[in-house]
């Protein structure tokens, strides 16, 4: 066996023999499970209701916000228009309510747009404003047609409601909202990559740094190249990390399969439901929780998947030479964070470039090109799978990939090489680019 073959063979054993690693590979899906519960549980929980005071001077508006009250809603609108302004803006002050309304009596109309005001203690949210703006014009239309003797009636007859029905080429129908299910699944798995070769990468980065102040890697490599010791690491540390995915892959779709059975879907990506059914199954909630398991199905999952390991291990292999060159230069943790923002940029921007760029347009020349840079492609490039990319961006981008790794760890080897018994001394970037050419 070669000694690049045991040094993977013994950082793997390590990996996966920690009783973290074990726990958390099995408690992870769970974790995350039990937070989406927690936090859609929060988000239908009551919030207070907030009492907003309205003094409306013209009487024209006041009706149509207590017409709203009811126990379920967030706000309960009271007419205080009797009270005296000066007593109402006191109560505000002492907090009695959330909120004071301001309608004044107008000379016409017009005088409404500019002139309504909110008093609080604390800044309104954008909803309660746009709600009771738009209440307000919405009146003031109403009055406006009135007093122009419009008939309203015949005008709400006239106004026309128009829900456009999505269908593929194919003639099967989908469901609104499916480009952000693909954006989600396409950022869930850039997300994971962006995480775990911070975490995975910290690994590698700890690793060296132990044995480094340890002097345990002074008898390494009297035996063993630090290039060997250096690919050996970041090998053995990817497979703990792929192993652990397979698990949460498996799991993942064992989830996925039992909701297709609980709903009663027939899956696969040839999976269809008649015109008849989808016809009544619109009218229920459960018919539309099956067509959105069907679209799921329907998506390019294999691709998916595979390409999420390829670009695992790409980026992963990228980004760790990195971190073991690093943490072959330093001689603790502190000292090596001053190098690691020049590496975590590349993967925040990819993150922002595939959620506002990549959403609107997944085929659009800025998409495309961040998902062949290599610092930025094993996240973009994911984001972009699942509305379908052409086989040749994908070879072209992973052929990058590869190529920038190659380059990128015979040039951290150069630092790993010198830096691994350098002690005492704090690196800097000029330190950095002598050892290059060493």
């Amino acid at each position: 066996m070669s000694i690049i073959s045991l040094i993977i063979k013994r950082e793997f054993i390590t990996k996966v023999r920690n009783k973290s690693f074990i726990v958390m590979t099995f408690l992870s899906p769970l974790f995350f499970v039990a937070l989406a519960a927690f936090v859609g549980y929060l988000s239908s929980m009551k919030a207070d209701t907030k009492r907003i005071a309205i003094h409306d001077e013209s009487g024209l508006f006041v009706k149509e916000f207590t017409n709203k009250n009811s126990k379920q809603a967030e706000y309960k609108y009271l007419d205080l228009s009797a009270i005296d302004l000066k007593f109402l803006k006191d109560s505000i002050t002492n907090e009695n309510y959330e909120g004071l309304l301001i309608i004044p009596k107008p000379i016409n109309s017009k005088d409404f747009e500019n002139n309504i005001q909110f008093i609080s203690n604390d800044s309104p949210s954008i909803v309660f404003v746009e709600r009771a703006q738009n209440l307000i014009a919405n009146k003031l239309t109403k009055t406006n047609l009135i007093n122009a003797n419009l008939d309203t009636l015949a005008i709400n007859k006239a106004k026309a409601n128009v829900n456009i029905s999505l269908a593929k080429a194919s003639g099967e129908e989908t469901v609104k909202g499916l480009n952000e299910i693909k954006i989600g699944i396409g950022g869930a798995f850039g997300y994971l990559i962006m995480m775990f070769i911070v975490i995975y990468g910290n690994m590698v980065m700890r690793s060296v740094i132990e044995e480094k102040t340890s002097r345990i890697v002074e008898i390494i490599i009297s035996s063993v190249k630090p290039f060997q010791l250096m690919i050996g690491k970041i090998v053995g540390t990817a497979f703990a990390g792929l192993l652990q995915f397979f698990i949460w892959a498996v799991i993942g779709l064992s989830l996925m399969f039992a909701a297709s059975v609980f709903f009663g879907v027939n899956v696969g990506p040839t999976a269809k439901i008649s015109p008849e059914m989808m016809q009544a199954a619109q009218q229920e909630m459960a018919g539309t929780v099956q067509t959105y398991i069907r679209e799921l199905w329907n998506l390019p999952i294999a691709s998916i998947l595979i390409g999420f390991v390829i670009y695992f291990i790409g980026g992963y292999f990228l980004y760790s030479s990195f971190y073991a060159a690093i943490g072959a230069a330093v001689d603790n943790q502190t000292d090596s964070q001053q190098f690691l923002l020049p590496i975590i940029m590349p993967l925040i921007l990819s993150v922002y470039v595939g959620f506002f760029t990549v959403i609107n347009d997944p085929h659009g020349t800025v998409a495309v090109v961040f998902s062949m840079i290599p610092l930025t492609s094993p996240i973009v490039m994911l984001m972009r799978i699942p509305f379908g990319v052409p086989l040749w961006q994908i070879a072209i981008s992973v052929t990058l990939l590869f190529a920038t790794f190659f380059s990128v760890v015979w040039f951290a080897a150069k630092i790993y090489r010198i830096g691994i018994l350098m002690y005492g001394k704090k690196p800097t970037w000029g330190e950095l680019y002598k050892w290059l050419k060493y």
